[in-house]
């Protein structure tokens, strides 16, 4: 007999999405994560931006689950009272090809009917003074940031009012798949360093593996070995900015570089405050969160691209976060989502690669995890 009809791994914003929509669907879910408290590894160490759904294939999971899940993250945050600002972005083109590239995202725009607006450069310098573009300005007026903590507590708060159960400092050691029974048993280290660790053992109907940078890990628990994936991170540190100029009233993003992220972009807190990135660096640790402060110049050379009047003295490390690729620095070209129920493992749903825009799609997974089971 199962303990619990589900187990979701992994208490970031997109595992408590799935908890909450689970519980809410009337199952007896536990929620564990193997930190002391909810959203604190990729939830809580990225730019908090609603996106509009523009960077990724028209048909790939990534646009679909962003398009629809951006939806429903203005309505909540506006019903619940989640802090929010619909700001907008700019996407500015220094050289022909970066304008090309602008082109052919406000054509991709226009089929899935994205609202989007090429800026004239002429009338862009009255808009946002402080802004060089010399090519193009794509306007996406959809794009905007939210608390991701108050979006968290919220969704914590409808899991625990449907039942659901928390368990912190909890890691998953080992996952078990009895075919006869049609159960899963997993093996679990509980506590932490002042009151030690100890075992346990519960039986669940369905996991959802949505442990986030340790996700690969998880599967590989589980599955075999021809199946096993390899994790990879790749850090972007922040910098926060100490001047009260240059000012922007939007978020300002350069053409993406790369396929490993959107570029060193301009992002605004809730409170009208600039900061700068994530730029890009692959490490071999997901605890390695120290931001580089040795890539200043690297960071405030590209700024400068799009923000001339940047001080660089003003420029300091904030803080880092990791992005949970299952795709290498080698890699070339796009990685989508990957969410899907794994064969010969029957209510064994994996999420892996769940990087940006994950924040932006988090509503929109927790149905389509919801949906695996009851359709």
């Amino acid at each position: 007999m199962a303990d619990f009809s589900h187990l979701v791994i992994g208490a970031g914003v997109v595992g408590l999405s799935v908890a909450a929509r689970l519980a809410r669907g009337r199952g007896a879910v536990l929620l564990v994560d193997r930190h002391s408290a909810i959203g604190t590894e990729t939830s809580s160490r990225n730019s908090e931006v609603i996106h509009a759904g523009l960077y990724y294939p028209p048909d790939s999971l990534k646009t679909k689950l962003c398009v629809t899940g951006k939806k429903m993250l203005y309505k909540v945050c506006e019903e619940a009272g989640i802090p929010y600002r619909n700001c907008g972005k700019w996407i500015v083109a220094q050289t022909d090809a970066e304008q090309e590239y602008l082109e052919s995202m406000q054509e991709k725009a226009r089929q899935l009917e994205i609202p989007t607006e090429m800026v004239p450069l002429s009338r862009a310098k009255a808009i946002e003074p402080a802004v060089t573009a010399r090519k193009a300005i794509l306007s996406s007026p959809t794009t905007g940031i939210v608390s991701s903590h108050s979006l968290m507590a919220y969704l914590l708060g409808k899991f625990e009012a449907s039942g659901g159960d928390l368990a912190l400092n909890t890691t998953v050691s080992g996952i078990e798949f009895d075919a006869s029974r049609g159960l899963y048993t997993v093996q679990f280290n509980a506590g932490d360093e002042k009151r030690g660790s100890e075992s346990m053992e519960l039986k669940f109907e369905n996991v959802v593996n949505s442990a986030g940078l340790s996700a690969p890990l998880v599967s590989n628990m589980l599955l075999p070995p021809e199946r096993h994936l390899t994790p990879y991170y790749a850090k972007g540190s922040y910098f926060s900015y100490g001047s009260s100029r240059p000012k922007t009233q939007r978020l300002i993003y350069p053409c993406p570089a790369g396929h490993a992220g959107l570029g060193t972009h301009l992002t605004l807190d809730l409170g009208g405050r600039l900061r700068f990135g994530p730029n890009v660096q692959w490490v071999t640790s997901p605890d390695d969160l120290v931001p580089e402060g040795s890539q200043l110049e690297e960071v405030y050379a590209e700024v400068a691209r799009y923000l001339p009047q940047v001080d660089k003295a003003s420029l300091s490390p904030d803080y880092a976060g990791i992005r949970p690729k299952i795709s290498g620095p080698d890699h070339k070209g796009f990685t989508d989502f990957i969410i899907r129920k794994e064969e010969g493992f029957p209510g064994f749903v994996n999420l892996l690669g769940i990087e940006s825009p994950g924040l932006t799609s988090s509503l929109a997974i927790g149905d389509m995890v919801y949906e695996f089971y009851n359709s």
